[in-house]
Parts: structure tokens; C-alpha cells; sequence
């Protein structure tokens, strides 16, 4: 298989980070992580690499949603301007196609990487493809990450797409690009899957790191800083661990998954990929990306011990967005995390209902997570403690208890619909009881995917109840929170420029009468679809609790 060459003005391997096609972005949680582990290996074996994320840049356009999604319409049909509003817009953020297939056409890659990590987003990823191969149809393609790794068939389905690469691709590019540059076995890249002359598929397993600590630094200088900051530095990600030793069945990685297993690295592999980070920009914020940063005390401490020694005049925030297991928490710890940067505690809490967290194979860890909260408090810092609704076999009811009993708390709620993600427990039971959504594109969360003891009216219902739910406790941190009273009829108009007072109207209104509404650009009132059943539980169970709020003492 020949290489070309021609006049190369640009590096041998390109890899892309897809553009994203949804309601939202979270632009914190895109940072291309995992492709500079992979052009790190590359770089350490001799090629040239340049990292293309096009999700990169402060643009977006709105699109109009895809046939599979269209039914969305009903729950974000009206463009809401209130402040606890979900979602109406879709858009397409990052990149056009169009201009990822004329960079690599100007760089002249041998090979290209494409990244594609949740299968709800694998069109975006084959849509990047087949626009390089389109501008530069010399290259090859190879697609890795979660997606590819479970599906390399449906992947492989795509003419624009030559190789996946199954597992971590820290283990195989490098052999895939040595290869092809060399003209040799492709049977030999551990983790390949490619087609066979008769057009059958080779596929081998996927392929896994056993020692994190003998992989080379993540190359975060191919990384744009520039675009990941927060107040003016650095924000960057780092992944101390990979895999999960727990058994929840909602999750792809943990050890009831076809994932790898559970593997951490060393304290010192992790300040060391700190320093070099620090010594390339100055950073401002760090969020471990790990499944569970805590669950190891002594290699815990011994890693905020050394962060604090290190880096301690530096003023940087330290989160764990992923969520803290609270059992693995406790007063030494938290201390030591206060001390290290940490201002926020991540909680995962999951549900407080006990058939719930049987079905999750979770334990129960509210009393954890009350002395989490506890020690929150202590130490001045705040608190996001998680849930999941409407998963199968879920009571709506239950969800409306777990909103209550965090509504009661000293913490913001971080509601997550259920999505069933491929490779878990809970993927493989709703693919068995026909729950599915019939597309890939389905199983994301802001579709509703799964409707079962929790319907999508009362999936969206819930959703909406948690937004409400943080507006309460932010006005109760400003002594505002308002009485139950009358508020303006539907089609009624109120004041869209002071947003807070607006959305102070409409809750009045909410806790009076039960009737969830937003406002429009030009303040006319309108009232959302709801389960009124919920909404009435709901606020019939704010009446016999002390709504908190969520800042720091």
C-alpha cells in the first residue's frame, strides 16, 4: 500500500476532533484529551502530527434537527427565555465539514484520525470522513474510540472510512501508521479491523494498555489552550485512571462493561504530565476527568499532597466533573482538597430509591453524601450532587423523591436523563426488552431515548422540575424567594429584559397554580407541556421541606 507523498506542506498524520450536532455544548468537556495521548505515541515513534479539533472555535449555526429527532418539537418546540429553560435550537458547533476536508487537503496527510467517542454523535464523526476523503481522497482514514470499538461493522459500512482502530489507540496508531509507511501485515496492528480482499472484515479484539505509566505524556501542546480557558488561563484535562472497578449498570466503563479493566496511574506519571502542562501555559483549572478519583485514600492524598506542594501558590480550581464516590470520602480528604484547589464537590448520588439502586447494582449513599455535604459546608466549598431519571424500570415518583431530598440540601442538582450507553449492563437490557431507539443518533439524553415506567413527557417534566428546582435555591442564597400567587394568564406579556424577575413572576405563578411557563423574545407567556400529575407531587412535596440554597457559608 503506497504512501503519497508528493509535496507534503504539512504533517504525516492529522487527527480530528469531530464538530457536534445538538441542543448544547458544554465547550469544558471537549477538550481533546484522548487524541493527544494518541499523537504523543505517534510523535514517539518518529511522525509528524498535527491535532485538528473543530469543536475549537466560538461559532454555531442552527440546523434544522434530523429526521430521527423531529419529534422533539413538542418539549422544545417554543424558544424559552426564562431561567430555568431547557433547550430549543438545534445547531451544528464547531468546523463545517467543508472546511475540516480543505485543511487536510492543504496538509496533505498520509493518514487521518478521526476521534468518535459517544455514539449518538457517530454521524458527525462518518459526515468528517467523507469530507476528507472527499477533498483529499490520497489519505487514509482511520476512526477510533468508544463508538468504533462496539461497532466497527456499522463503521466499516461507510466507504470513507479504511481502518478502525478497536480499544485505546495509544497501543495501536503508531503500528497502524508504521505499516502503512512500511508496506507491511496489517493482520499484525493489535486491535485493527480493515476489509479483506473478498470484501469480508478482519477484525481483531480490542486492544488495551496494561501499564498507563509507560505511555508517553499526552502531546497538549498540539492542544488550542487558547480556545479552553477560563478566565483568561489554561483549563485543561487530565485522566489519572482509566476503566472503573464498580459494578453500576447504567455505565460503559465500570466493571460490568466489555470496557477494560480498572487501571490507575502513578502519583508521580500525574504530576509529572502537571508540571508539563504548567510549563507550556498558565493554567487556571484543572478537572480530572476519572471515573472515580477518590475511591484509593492513600494514593489520593498522596497526589493532592503533592499538587499542594508543588503548585499551591498558583491559585488554580480543581474539580472532578465525572462525580466523587461520597463513600470514599471523608474529613482528611476533603480538608486535603480544599487545601489542594478543589471549591466544588462532584457527588454521584444516582437515587435514593432502594429498588432503584437495586436495579443500578449501586449501594445507597445518602448518608455519605449528607457528611459530604456536611464537610462542604465546613470547608466553605459548594456542592453538585447527581441523579439519573427515567431509566428502565424507574418510577417517575421515585425521581420526584430524589429532586425533593436534594431540594432539602445544601447543593445544586445535576439531573441526568438515562440514555443507554453501549457496552453497559442497562444497553444490553433495553436491546432485550426492545427499548432501543431505533437510531444511533436516538441515544443521547435530549432525545428522551428510552420511554418505559418513566415516559418522555415525564422524562422532560422532570427535567424541566430540576431547573426550577436550582432557580429555587438560587434565590434563596438572595433571601428572594418568592410567594405562590397569580401570575399572568397565557399570551399575557411581561418584561423580557430583566430575565431574574421575569423567571421570579412565572415561578410565583408555578408554586401557585402547578402550570410550568417561559416567556418569548418579545415577553408574551406561553405554558410548557408537563405531566401535571408530577408537577403537582412535586410541589406538593416542596410545601413540607426547607428549600436550601447552594453558596458557600
Amino acid at each position: 500500500m503506497s504512501i503519497p507523498s508528493g509535496e507534503r506542506s504539512g504533517p504525516e498524520i492529522l487527527l480530528v476532533q469531530p464538530p457536534m450536532e445538538e441542543f448544547y455544548l458544554t465547550a469544558k468537556r471537549t477538550v481533546p484529551y484522548g487524541l493527544a495521548c494518541i499523537a504523543a505515541s505517534l510523535e514517539q515513534a518518529g511522525f509528524s502530527v498535527a491535532l485538528v479539533d473543530a469543536l475549537a472555535v466560538s461559532k454555531s449555526k442552527i440546523i434544522p434537527q434530523p429526521r430521527e429527532l423531529g419529534d422533539l418539537g413538542r418539549f422544545y418546540g417554543r424558544n424559552d427565555l426564562s431561567p430555568f429553560a431547557l433547550f430549543h435550537h438545534y445547531r451544528h458547533y464547531g468546523y463545517s465539514y467543508e472546511h475540516l476536508g480543505t485543511l487536510a487537503r492543504e496538509k496533505r496527510p498520509f493518514l487521518v484520525g478521526i476521534s468518535s467517542l459517544f455514539t449518538a454523535y457517530c454521524n458527525e464523526a462518518l459526515k468528517t470522513a467523507e469530507a476528507i476523503k472527499r477533498f483529499w481522497p490520497e489519505c487514509r482514514v482511520v476512526m477510533g474510540g468508544h463508538h468504533p470499538t462496539l461497532f466497527p461493522n456499522e463503521v466499516m459500512s461507510n466507504p470513507a472510512v479504511d481502518f478502525v482502530l478497536r480499544g485505546e489507540g495509544e497501543v495501536s496508531m503508531a503500528k497502524l501508521a508504521l505499516a502503512l509507511r512500511n508496506n507491511t501485515s496489517l493482520g499484525d496492528v493489535p486491535g485493527i479491523v480493515f476489509k479483506n480482499p473478498d470484501a469480508s472484515l478482519h477484525i481483531e479484539e480490542p486492544a488495551w494498555m496494561e501499564d498507563l505509566d509507560l505511555a508517553p505524556l499526552p502531546a497538549t501542546d498540539l492542544v488550542d489552550h487558547g480556545f479552553y480557558q477560563r478566565k483568561q488561563r489554561a483549563s485543561i484535562s487530565v485522566v489519572a485512571a482509566r476503566g472503573c472497578p464498580m459494578h453500576c449498570t447504567y455505565c460503559c466503563l465500570g466493571a460490568s462493561s466489555a470496557h477494560a479493566p480498572f487501571r490507575r496511574r502513578s502519583v508521580d506519571s500525574v504530576v509529572a504530565e502537571l508540571e508539563c502542562q504548567m510549563a507550556r501555559q498558565e493554567v487556571g483549572f484543572i478537572d480530572f476527568e476519572d471515573e472515580n478519583l477518590s475511591l484509593d485514600k492513600r494514593w489520593f492524598l498522596a497526589l493532592l499532597k503533592e499538587i499542594t506542594t508543588r503548585f499551591g501558590g498558583r491559585d488554580m480550581e480543581l474539580r472532578a466533573m465525572n462525580g466523587l464516590y461520597a463513600p470514599s470520602l471523608d474529613g482528611e480528604m476533603v480538608a486535603a482538597m480544599k487545601t489542594a484547589g478543589f471549591k466544588t464537590l462532584n457527588l454521584s448520588l444516582g437515587s435514593t430509591s432502594g429498588e432503584q439502586l437495586a436495579r443500578f447494582k449501586r449501594p445507597d449513599v445518602s448518608k455519605a453524601l449528607d457528611q459530604c455535604l456536611e464537610l462542604a459546608q465546613l470547608h466553605s466549598m459548594e456542592a453538585v450532587s447527581y441523579l439519573i431519571g427515567a431509566a428502565p424500570g424507574q418510577s417517575p415518583e421515585d425521581s420526584v423523591q430524589d429532586l425533593l431530598y436534594l431540594g432539602a440540601r445544601r447543593t445544586l442538582v445535576g439531573f441526568s436523563v438515562f440514555y443507554p450507553a453501549p457496552g453497559s449492563h442497562d444497553y444490553q437490557l433495553c436491546r432485550i426488552r426492545g427499548l432501543l431507539p431505533p437510531t444511533f443518533a436516538q441515544m443521547r439524553s435530549t432525545a428522551f431515548p428510552v420511554s418505559d415506567t418513566t415516559t418522555r413527557l415525564q422524562a422532560a417534566t422532570l427535567l424541566r422540575l430540576a431547573r426550577i428546582l436550582n432557580f429555587m435555591k438560587a434565590l434563596v442564597d438572595e433571601g428572594e424567594l418568592p410567594d405562590p400567587c397569580p401570575v399572568c394568564d397565557q399570551g399575557a406579556v411581561i418584561d423580557p429584559h430583566d430575565r431574574r424577575a421575569a423567571g421570579k413572576k412565572l415561578l410565583a405563578g408555578f408554586l401557585h397554580d402547578n402550570k410550568i411557563r417561559g416567556f418569548s423574545r418579545d415577553g408574551t407567556v406561553f405554558e410548557h407541556p408537563a405531566d401535571h400529575l408530577l408537577v403537582r407531587r412535586f410541589v406538593h412535596g416542596l410545601a413540607k421541606i426547607n428549600v436550601r440554597g447552594v453558596k458557600r457559608l
